[in-house]
């Protein structure tokens, strides 16, 4: 029992699952929304609500584990990530590939059971999910990637209530594509050194520290002005516009956070953030229930 009590914390570590606080408030953001524009009521079902939560899961599970078998090598010489399991061991590649696959059939299936266009969107989602792990190796632009990754679960969210693709979730989406991209480029500047070293690509590593924070600062304005533009086009009212100025606050203190002491990166990346996708989620709750 010790043994397999201690390979679920290793894969839980693995993929470091407590990060899926970024994807989760706002897959069940455009879920609510889409439940209230559909049935006048941000409650979806419970069924809806277990598919959701294991199709989430099952996502990210598969990329964070792809990613982690691709990267096995590149973190093995970087010190901040020698000692991950996928490197010491203590989750064998096969394991790993085993791992990944077991997720990627289970997201297919849960999307077949949610609807025919959850299921014919779930193979381009994967292989959309995996395509980050490539990119780091010949562009910087994997960080755009890798927030067009996490901007898929509102996506998914609403096509799982309406089977549609509204304009609004498309606008929440684009949001978390440049909200993810500007604290990933934070979160990079950790590694700005051996980025150059290993002949990685990152923008830290190609524009340098300075027009690295620059562009974050432009990413995450981008990021408000389209949260905005989703309040505005799928009819919000006070709670989710109160939303919007508290991500931007958050956002500031996040920047701030970082111009002061570059070691204070991992509380900008995790907590800020986490509270930031937690807050916006409760108020649009708010916002679909009260009003």
């Amino acid at each position: 029992m010790k043994k397999l009590i201690q390979k679920i914390k290793d894969f839980s570590e693995l993929v470091v699952f407590t990060h899926s606080v970024f994807a989760f408030p706002f897959i069940f953001i455009a879920m609510i929304v889409a439940s209230k524009e559909l049935n006048g009521t941000a409650w979806f079902g419970v069924e809806l609500l277990f598919l959701g939560v294991l199709a989430a899961v099952t996502a990210r599970n598969f990329a964070m584990g792809f990613n982690r078998y691709m990267d096995r090598d590149i973190d093995a010489l970087n010190p901040r990530t020698s000692n991950r399991p996928n490197v010491d061991g203590r989750v064998s590649p096969k394991a790993m590939l085993i791992f990944v696959i077991s997720n990627g059939i289970a997201f297919i299936l849960v999307a077949y059971f949610i609807n025919f266009l959850a299921l014919i969107l779930s193979f381009p989602i994967l292989v959309i999910l995996a395509s980050y792990s490539y990119f780091k190796r010949f562009s910087y632009l994997a960080h755009i990637i890798l927030g067009f990754s996490l901007a898929l679960a509102p996506i998914a969210g609403v096509v799982a209530v309406s089977e549609t693709i509204p304009l609004w979730v498309i606008l929440l989406s684009i949001g978390v594509i440049f909200w993810v991209a500007g604290f990933d480029l934070l979160y990079s500047l950790q590694d700005i050194d051996v980025d150059k070293e290993l002949g990685l690509h990152s923008i830290p590593s190609r524009f340098g520290a300075e027009k690295t924070m620059l562009f974050s600062k432009i990413f995450h304005f981008i990021t408000v002005v389209f949260w905005l533009l989703f309040v505005i086009y799928s009819n919000g009212s006070y709670f989710s516009y109160f939303a919007v100025l508290v991500a931007a606050l958050m956002l500031s203190y996040e920047h701030y956070l970082v111009s002061k002491d570059f070691k204070k990166i991992d509380r900008a990346f995790f907590t800020v953030n986490g509270y930031l996708g937690i807050i916006f989620f409760v108020l649009v709750l708010l916002d679909c229930t009260i009003l």
